[in-house]
């Protein structure tokens, strides 16, 4: 076996190289994305910090209203909320939404689109799985490492290591409810005619939307579950106080302010669960 460890292929150097090519040549594109990236981070915390708590707790249960019909779910939303007030973590929270909400309309801006694509062309989805495997199985702590060489330290690279870990759901969940539209369905609308854009804007796309919407739930999920491992790299929210009781060993602290990461999740879930009404 020993030549085989002599022999060793050099992965890590090729990575290496790439990373260094990116600092050199693209170093203007990162900057640039950098700017934009913490522009539209801090516009949504801007949003969510300026109005009254109440305010804001306020249009969260008019949104689940909207959304769930259930008054269940809006006292919900309501008590999540102004308990997270009362342990004094509103402020940590809306810096955690801000990089939430922020995570959700890039993976869905990218995913839904290219899920609609993979849907058509199964043979290249069937080239791209092995890619989407290796995006949420490669440890997450191994993307901090380039994303703050391209993006130095702070909100940007934990949002960058996060759209790489979430993106593969929206993409996955938006190709299975496209693929899985009913042949029948499909037939009936050429049937009288429809064009491709109209078969996929009226016949696809509603059909797919409780997939596309589980693809929403799974993207918010998996952003939370990011929010203590971007801390390490310079982001905000509530995963600094849970850092924070790591370090010093506080179970008191850490307890309590991952309970709240706990309330956050289930208040978006009780929001965006749009399929629990039907």
């Amino acid at each position: 076996m020993e030549w085989l460890t002599n022999n060793k292929i050099p992965v890590g150097k090729w990575f290496g190289w790439v990373f260094d090519q990116l600092q050199i040549y693209a170093a203007g594109f990162f900057d640039a994305m950098t700017d934009a990236t913490e522009a539209m981070i801090e516009g949504i915390e801007w949003l969510l910090q300026s109005p009254h708590p109440l305010i804001i707790i306020a249009l969260f249960a008019g949104v689940t209203w909207a959304i769930q019909r259930t008054w269940q779910s809006v006292a919900i939303v309501i008590a999540g909320l102004l308990f997270i007030i009362n342990q004094g973590y509103w402020e940590e929270t809306t810096e955690t939404l801000s990089l939430v909400l922020s995570a959700c309309f890039v993976c869905m801006a990218i995913g839904v689109p290219i899920g609609i694509v993979m849907a058509h062309r199964p043979k290249l989805y069937a080239y791209t799985r092995p890619v989407l495997d290796m995006m949420q199985t490669l440890p997450v702590f191994v993307y901090l490492i380039p994303a703050i060489v391209l993006f130095s330290i702070g909100d940007v690279p934990g949002l960058m290591a996060t759209l790489i870990f979430v993106l593969p759901a929206p993409i996955r969940l938006t190709e299975l409810g496209i693929s899985s539209t009913p042949t029948a369905l499909m037939e009936a609308a050429e049937s009288f005619g429809a064009t491709k854009r109209q078969k996929l804007w009226k016949v696809e796309l509603p059909y797919a939307m409780p997939q596309i919407m589980a693809g929403l739930n799974q993207t918010i999920m998996l952003s939370l579950s990011m929010v203590v491992i971007a801390t390490l790299v310079g982001a905000s929210g509530l995963g600094k106080p849970v850092l924070v009781a790591l370090n010093r060993v506080n179970a008191e602290l850490g307890f309590e302010s991952g309970f709240v990461i706990v309330v956050v999740a289930i208040v978006l879930d009780r929001m965006l669960r749009v399929g629990a009404r039907k």
